[in-house]
């Protein structure tokens, strides 16, 4: 089965993107919503990038909620 990145439905706050991507990369979904915060207090275009991979990334279809 290969890897996907979809947006996680367990560990979301929002709209699971940065869950998902944690749970993609096997990290802690705390240390990828800090890496965010710093991303978006430094340049601004994080929650730009933020709302596009909400969109962009897909619901996981094999976990129900």
């Amino acid at each position: 089965m290969e890897k996907r990145l979809y947006k996680s439905k367990k560990n979301k706050m929002l709209a699971g993107v940065c869950g998902g991507i944690a749970e993609y990369f096997n990290l802690d979904p705390t240390l990828i919503r800090l890496g965010w915060i710093v991303f978006s207090a430094l340049g601004g275009s994080g929650i730009l990038a933020y709302i596009i991979a909400a969109i962009v990334i897909p619901q996981n279809p094999y976990i129900e909620e």
